[in-house]
């Protein structure tokens, strides 16, 4: 593609659809010779920050898009699937969480999840890049819904340094991060990140990370749930189905100083809680731990 088409393109998508013509959105999964594509109504924003490329756009079949990097981070279609698997696990296994750090998730979606349960008094979110939160707050509406909410402190900074200023101090820890492979997001991904993690969780603290596909991205899978299983002593890895991420199945890694998301689990909470769920359940959060034959056999070799 000569280098004027390609301005000419680029300018078309950041500054709104040409008639007659049609804009489509490519997603190359690892290792780049298959993905997902998006038919582009309507282009929305389009920048490029400090750390990544930033895009939003409303598609017929999923409405709103937000993706870093050409890697789909949330559908208005699916987001639910995704962030209410990560954030009500961890969420309902603490016996009353009051204090909540989300490190990453500046599209949201954590955030509006966290704040269902009553309990929450404060909500940290921690996300590296404030342009991404802008620009959630301005088209995202579903999903940043919670953003200015009072309880909500927005933290700008990298996530792995600043849990390390903390002892003790939070029930629970989500980490939303990107891929790995975008942006600052293999910074999450260390050991060392996760001993900060431990020690900024109170005695009862509970843990979820996000933990890549196995399909696709299965050594990243294996490496985080390998490196929190080193500081944590109870790791689970759990699933969930996520139809615009890679293969479709989303792995998740449970972690606590004590609590077993199974032994300890306590359906009735679920079975009363007053909020709209629209993915979890007392049913989805049992199932979600048992795994594949074929995964059970790679964590035990772990």
């Amino acid at each position: 593609m000569s280098e004027n088409i390609e301005k000419k393109i680029m300018k078309d998508f950041q500054y709104g659809f040409v008639p007659n013509r049609h804009l489509w959105y490519f997603e190359y999964y690892t290792p780049g010779n298959t993905g997902i594509f998006m038919k582009i109504n309507k282009p929305l924003y389009s920048a490029q920050s400090k750390y990544q490329r930033i895009d939003i756009f409303e598609t017929d079949f999923f409405g709103r898009v937000f993706s870093l990097d050409g890697i789909t981070m949330t559908t208005e279609k699916d987001d639910f699937f995704y962030h209410e698997m990560l954030v009500h696990v961890p969420m309902f296994m603490h016996p009353n969480p009051k204090k909540v750090l989300v490190i990453g998730g500046g599209d949201g979606g954590s955030v509006r999840e966290v704040l269902k349960h009553k309990s929450v008094e404060k909500v940290v979110m921690c996300e590296i890049d404030e342009m991404v939160v802008e620009a959630a707050k301005k088209y995202l509406p579903v999903t940043a819904s919670k953003l200015d909410d009072p309880r909500v402190e927005l933290v700008f900074e990298d996530g792995s340094q600043f849990v390390r200023k903390f002892k003790n101090e939070f029930d629970v820890i989500i980490i939303d991060s990107t891929d790995p492979t975008a942006g600052e997001g293999g910074h999450l991904f260390t050991e060392e990140f996760y001993k900060a993690c431990f020690d900024a969780l109170t005695e009862n603290g509970t843990l979820s990370a996000e933990s890549e596909d196995w399909l696709y991205d299965g050594a990243w899978m294996r490496l985080a749930f390998s490196r929190i299983k080193k500081v944590f002593p109870i790791t689970k890895l759990y699933l969930g189905f996520m139809p615009t991420y890679p293969s479709g199945m989303w792995s998740y890694t449970f972690a606590s100083k004590g609590i077993d998301p199974l032994k300890d689990f306590e359906p009735e909470k679920v079975k009363n809680f007053s909020e709209e769920l629209k993915y979890y359940n007392e049913e989805i959060h049992r199932a979600a731990f048992a795994l594949p034959t074929f995964l059970k056999k790679e964590l035990e070799e772990l």
